[in-house]
């Protein structure tokens, strides 16, 4: 678009705005570009577009004067965070029915969807919805029943496709209502309310009047005649100038169930003879009027349909037939006028009538425009039963209604019951083994079992089935939120996440790093077992030499730095860097990626085969951000010895991750927790200043190590 273009372009929307009309605009015109080919591919022949007048985000789509559909922006209506803390905005398309004809994610900051899943595989998922209706119930997963439709995931990304599911189908609802094709209420109906039956006050007709309990609707001719211009039936019957004014009807309506107001109408008797007709679920209106205008009707024939009055409720409408006319012979209120006609109509029980809830009794005028063609005007007379007539119980929902009605992060917590469960049983067998150690140890052939089964399970369970996989993205994310502003929902959206995070951090206050890298860690946990496989195939291991060794370990920590800094700038190029981490694809993905990505993780775990977590010792920046508070830690239940490193350094040697410096003493920091030194510590066949003590007391049984120790008789 040229400049001079933009500039009359501006100058157009400016002067519609100052005369505050709506000004139609081309397609071409929509934003963003992802828009517009949404739109494109839901209606080709669409050529402008107009916002609705009552919601300015919702554009009509028009081909010539024909109306399309209607397409709008999910983040004008929802702004629900995903796994990232930040919205999705999504564009999506309705037709004039309310059917979703096109959904398309058009932004959203999504660690894995950025750098890991194909984006097509988004719009796979989002494509499942053309064809879905606006008010329908949709599930991520499952099966589908009559009350729900179930739409295929997408792996790895499962909290995000359950944020996108919500985000499309709210704002489809919504958008819904606001069209007129979705009814707001009636798919949630409150419980029916229950009428105060006890509590009679003697009421005249001004204070039922006064107080709503009596609802009136005075049409004169002149409103009449206004509401047929432009019709064919605009001249037929209509006033003179001096008869705009007089009336044509003045009708009355009352709900009759209300003692208060049905007794003092229809006084005792009347009243007890109708409450004794009515069944259970059954509801009495009384309608009165004067005027011209009958709305019975002269027409009415036995057997048909009153069909001037109608009740409408929840968008629904029932009318009246002969049997549930009563005839209304008298009335009994104090100061009440008189009336040409009176009725009793009785709402039947199959309607689910809910006296509490807003009715309206829609009185229809019709005008014969020829021998069978005629017009019809609607005009309503809204009802709203007083508070203090009517009390409304609790709502019972089902487990299944209650969910739904419940914050994003609570159904996702629900859903993954028996991922959470079988994490926190996992958990607290980690919380015994920690607190148990020193007699664990002590059995080294049980306690290797113990470790490589629990490994198994943070791979297979935590990492491969739950995706429990944490990342560095995790900590850049949580730092960025305490800068932005901190959101609980951004955290609780991921159930599996957020108690292994909780977790996480209780255990670096008390034991420090080492044991989510070393136990709950499935990347750390994939390696460890392949290494051990390694050993078993008798494959060379390599050892890096400690004075290598102690300056590799920077690295990691350089890396947390870079990516600590790009995120302050930019949090979507530092969670692009953050794939120098293999989590994604080695865990997340399985490896169903591109193959850089495949043969960057591979290589890795081929490394480890020969040098054992080569990785989490030098590269992790988690493991560098999680070092850091380790200081802090309250247990140092790691035992040591006043020989360790001097002259004994077993300990040392045998540490696989090179974590006991040459003096004897443990680096927290690097450490993973695995428990080799102290079943070498506990082990008197193995730990040398044991092995001395343990041959010293053998010794002892034979003959005194000292001099003073040997038994001297004593003679008398």
């Amino acid at each position: 678009m040229t400049l001079v273009s933009r500039i009359v372009l501006l100058c157009v929307l400016l002067a519609g705005l100052a005369g505050g009309a709506v000004q139609a605009a081309p397609v071409s015109e929509y934003q963003p570009v992802a828009g517009r080919q949404v739109i494109e591919n839901a209606f080709p022949e669409a050529s402008r577009l107009e916002p609705l007048d009552g919601n300015r985000a919702i554009q009509a789509l028009y081909a010539g004067e024909q109306l399309k559909g209607y397409v709008y922006q999910s983040l004008d209506f929802v702004q629900t965070p995903a796994y990232s803390g930040k919205p999705i905005n999504a564009v999506v398309v309705l037709d004039p029915e309310g059917e979703i004809r096109a959904a398309r994610v058009i932004e959203h900051h999504e660690p894995i969807l950025l750098v890991g899943i194909p984006e097509r595989k988004l719009h796979e998922f989002t494509d499942q919805y053309v064809g879905l209706k606006a008010d329908q119930k949709v599930t991520v997963g499952g099966t589908s029943n009559e009350r729900k439709i179930a739409v295929d995931g997408v792996s790895g990304a499962t909290v995000t496709v359950m944020v996108v599911n919500e985000v499309l189908m709210r704002t489809a609802h919504r958008v819904g209502v606001e069209i007129g094709v979705v009814e707001g209420g009636a798919s949630n109906r409150p419980p029916i309310a229950q009428v105060q039956k006890d509590g009679f006050q003697p009421r005249s007709w001004q204070e039922l009047t006064g107080n709503g309990a009596i609802r009136r609707l005075r049409l004169t001719r002149g409103q009449v005649d206004d509401a047929f211009k432009g019709t064919p039936a605009e001249d037929v019957d209509r006033a003179s100038p001096e008869e705009r004014d007089d009336t044509l009807i003045d009708l009355y309506a009352a709900y009759l169930d209300v003692p208060s107001i049905g007794r003092n109408l229809l006084g005792e008797n009347q009243y007890q003879r109708l409450t004794r007709e009515l069944k259970p679920g059954e509801h009495a209106i009384a309608v009165m009027a004067n005027g011209d205008y009958s709305f019975k009707g002269s027409g009415y024939v036995r057997g048909g349909i009153f069909d001037r009055i109608q009740i409408r409720q929840f968008g629904d409408t029932f009318n009246f037939r002969d049997l549930d006319y009563y005839r209304l012979s008298d009335v009994y209120a104090e100061g009440m006028p008189d009336f040409n006609e009176m009725a009793i109509f009785i709402v039947r029980q199959q309607y689910n009538f809910d006296p509490g809830t807003p009715w309206t009794l829609e009185l229809t005028v019709k005008r014969q425009t020829g021998p069978l063609d005629s017009e019809f005007q609607v005009f309503p007379l809204e009802y709203q039963l007083p508070d203090q007539y009517f009390t409304r119980p609790e709502p019972v929902l089902t487990e299944e209604e209650w969910l739904e009605s419940q914050p994003m992060w609570v159904q996702v917590w629900y859903q993954k019951q028996f991922q959470i469960t079988v994490l926190g049983l996992g958990i607290g067998v980690l919380l015994f083994i920690l607190f148990f150690q020193d007699w664990l140890v002590k059995k080294p052939r049980m306690m290797r079992w113990i470790r490589h089964g629990f490994l198994v399970y943070t791979l297979v369970f935590i990492g491969w089935y739950a995706l429990g996989q944490l990342s560095i993205v995790n900590v850049l994310t949580f730092v960025n939120s305490l800068i932005s502003g901190f959101k609980w929902a951004t955290f609780l959206i991921d159930p599996i996440m957020f108690v292994l995070w909780a977790v996480v951090a209780g255990i670096v206050l008390l034991w420090g790093r080492a044991v989510y890298c070393g136990w709950l860690c499935p990347f750390g946990a994939l390696q460890e077992l392949l290494n051990e496989i390694a050993r078993k195939l008798k494959i060379p291991q390599y050892t890096v030499p400690f004075v290598w060794h102690e300056r590799l370990w920077a690295i990691k920590y350089i890396i947390l730095l870079v990516l600590f800094g790009v995120s302050l700038e930019a949090m979507g190029t530092a969670e692009q860097l953050a794939e120098v981490e293999p989590f994604k694809t080695a865990i997340t993905l399985h490896f169903a990626r591109s193959w850089p990505f495949v043969v960057y993780a591979v290589a890795l775990l081929v490394v480890n085969l020969f040098t054992r977590k080569v990785y989490c010792r030098y590269l992790c920046p988690l493991g560098a951000a999680l070092a850091l508070p380790t200081k802090l830690r309250v247990f140092d239940w790691l035992k040591r010895r006043k020989e360790c490193g001097n002259p004994c350094r077993l300990c040392d040697k045998e540490c696989e991750v090179q974590a006991i410096h040459p003096d004897g003493h443990i680096n927290y920091m690097e450490c993973h927790y695995c428990l080799d030194c102290q079943m070498t510590y506990f082990d008197d066949h193995k730990c040398p200043p044991l092995i001395v003590k343990r041959r010293g007391r053998r010794r002892g049984h034979n003959a005194p190590g000292h001099p003073e120790q040997i038994p001297v008789a004593q003679v008398e």
